[in-house]
């Protein structure tokens, strides 16, 4: 609220008065772009467009403008492009090295510790943060100390500079006193640049308390019994150690063998081990990692006497119990027991080695250099469970193609075809006049119809209706694949257009068919696709289709009467569709 719509009043509940001309309540836009560059200006007025009293210039500025050196219009000055500091700083940053000295209270090994430090200075904003190197099993809370932020130089507001950095020198900020030893390459290659001098670097001093535990005591005064503290030790500088070797699990039976991969670990601070399955997309297990739970592995379990019932006969025999302790064990799994290209027994589970990870390799040849650790090629299992597929004899029902899918899957699939063979020769058939070769004198003028359809390979026959004749016409034979005389169940040879010969015999299912005849079209067929079909094929129709084209007669009688029976056949069933679309139209006007 402005103190001249409250005229003074005191800025407290009930001497507070709304202002009903102010229609603005937004905040002013404080953000810009100069260059391309995003960056952020002073607002120059408050909420309700009231005009923001300015800051008085100091005398520096004021002389600045006052003495500024004036220039002609001819002699104006090239300003630099304009690179704003968080661009042109970008990820620029002083790194010191340094350390502080921390006082130890009422402790009688030390007196104060040293603790070292990394300083980084970002030139972008002039802020600092001021980060410990983490140590494993210190005791200490280490990491950053202090924050990213700009620090203070003294009380009275002024912030640490990157001009007022060096070597050598020391740093307060809030009550620590940080000494400054050394910095990184670009850190100096920076400030020689900028025109300052670097002092010359210091050695950071070793730590008293590290430097008494370093030393190694007298070996005179050790005790040779076993440590009581070899648990503490080896959690201290064993701790989250741990050898991982890649293996497959051989499972082997009277019936089966297969492998399976795992992921052994062993764990150096108490040497136990775990195994976990690798787990395979779309494997067809369930994804339960853990095979093996972390523990100590017995290698050699001891063996005991026992007295049998005439107390005559003594015997060994191993101990079988539901656990083991320590004390029937005589030799856990060590190290030394993992070899790549062999195979290791855990648990009566027996798992061949073949990698490691590169901690593993360099663990191996600093403590164990005569074991050779080179992964090896991972061999590949017979599977006696996968046997050869035997396909049983053809049993008659169906075609070949459909009763095989029957041995692939459980539920069968219609057998694959060529989509592309289908769309072109849609529709399209050869078709020949053929007579049935029977011994009965009735079969003699039987006449039959041939078709040969291009877009499956198949093969119907219809015969035509004579008069009189006491035989039923109509189709003799479906669509089907027709195998060649001699070919077997196995590799079944179907006939082709080639094989269809004029005066060729025609052997379906025991029945002997004579081609006397075909149509125009297979001869058209037939010579564009000259490449496709022997000679004797082609000559054949030619002979007798071409010289029937010359004289004028290019359909044979028998397939003139065809063509009537498929006119007759169409006409009665388009009068059938004719006659129920007339009872259709006649239910509606009655519901009507």
């Amino acid at each position: 609220m402005s103190t001249e719509w409250n005229n003074g009043l005191p800025f407290i509940p009930g001497y507070t008065f709304r202002d009903l001309a102010k229609t603005a309540f937004h905040r002013s836009q404080t953000l810009g772009y100069k260059n391309g560059f995003a960056l952020s200006y002073r607002p120059s007025v408050v909420i309700g467009k009231e005009v923001l009293a300015a800051e008085p210039l100091t005398h520096h500025e004021i002389d600045k403008l006052c003495f500024e050196t004036p220039y002609a219009v001819y002699d104006k000055p090239e300003y630099e492009e304009f690179i704003p500091a968080h661009v042109a700083l970008d990820k620029k940053v002083l790194r010191f090295y340094g350390h502080f000295k921390e006082e130890i209270l009422h402790s009688p090994a030390e007196s104060y510790r040293v603790r070292p430090v990394t300083i980084y200075y970002y030139l972008e904003d002039d802020s600092m943060c001021i980060i410990e190197p983490s140590v494993v099993n210190s005791g200490l809370p280490q990491g950053k100390r202090i924050k990213r932020q700009r620090l203070p130089k003294n009380e009275f507001g002024n912030y640490y500079n990157w001009k007022d950095l060096n070597l050598a020198m020391d740093l307060e900020v809030y009550g620590t006193t940080y000494r400054i030893s050394d910095c990184d390459l670009f850190t100096k290659e920076f400030m020689e640049s900028e025109g300052i001098v670097l002092n010359e670097p210091e050695n950071t001093p070793e730590d008293p308390y590290i430097k008494r535990r370093s030393i190694k005591p007298n070996q005179e005064h050790i005790n040779k019994s076993p440590a009581k503290f070899e648990k503490l030790y080896r959690f201290l500088h064993m701790d989250s150690m741990v050898l991982r070797f890649y293996g497959q699990w051989v499972e082997c039976d009277a019936y089966q063998s297969h492998t399976w991969p795992v992921i052994i670990y062993y764990y150096l601070v108490d040497d136990t081990v775990d195994v976990r399955e690798a787990h395979q997309r779309n494997s067809g297990r369930d994804p339960f990692p853990l095979f093996i739970s972390r523990q100590r592995i017995p290698k050699k379990v001891k063996e005991v006497l026992k007295k049998c019932s005439n107390n005559e006969l003594l015997h060994k025999m191993k101990i079988i119990v539901m656990e083991i302790s320590d004390d029937l064990v005589e030799e856990y799994i060590s190290p030394k027991d993992f070899q790549l290209g062999q195979k290791i027994k855990l648990l009566s589970h027996h798992f061949f080695l073949y990698d490691c990870d590169g901690f593993t390799r360099e663990y191996y040849q600093k403590n164990y250099p005569d074991m050779d650790m080179k992964a090896v090629e991972i061999p590949k299992m017979e599977d006696k469970s996968k046997k050869a597929q035997v396909i049983p004899p053809y049993n008659g029902f169906g075609s070949l193609e459909d009763s095989l899918q029957n041995c692939y899957s459980l539920i069968p699939e219609p057998p694959k075809q060529n989509i592309l063979k289908r769309l072109v020769n849609s529709n399209k058939k050869l078709r020949y006049v053929a007579k049935l070769d029977s011994p009965y004198p009735e079969d003699r003028d039987r006449r039959f119809i041939l078709s040969y359809h291009l877009d499956t390979d198949m093969i119907s026959i219809y015969e035509t209706p004579r008069r009189n004749s006491g035989i039923i016409s109509g189709k003799f034979l479906a669509k089907c694949q027709v195998a060649k005389p001699g070919s077997t169940v196995d590799n079944p040879v179907y006939y082709t257009p080639a094989d269809l010969v004029i005066g060729a015999t025609v052997e379906v299912f025991s029945h002997r068919f004579i081609l006397i005849n075909a149509d125009l079209y297979v001869l058209k067929y037939l010579e564009s696709n000259s490449d496709q079909v022997p000679s004797q094929t082609l000559e054949s129709l030619k002979q007798t289709v071409g010289a029937e084209k010359e004289s004028g007669m290019a359909f044979p009688e028998g397939l003139i009467q065809t063509s009537h029976y498929t006119f007759f056949s169409q006409s009665y069933h388009s009068g059938v569709f004719f006659v129920c679309l007339f009872f259709f139209f006649s239910y509606l006007s009655k519901k009507a």
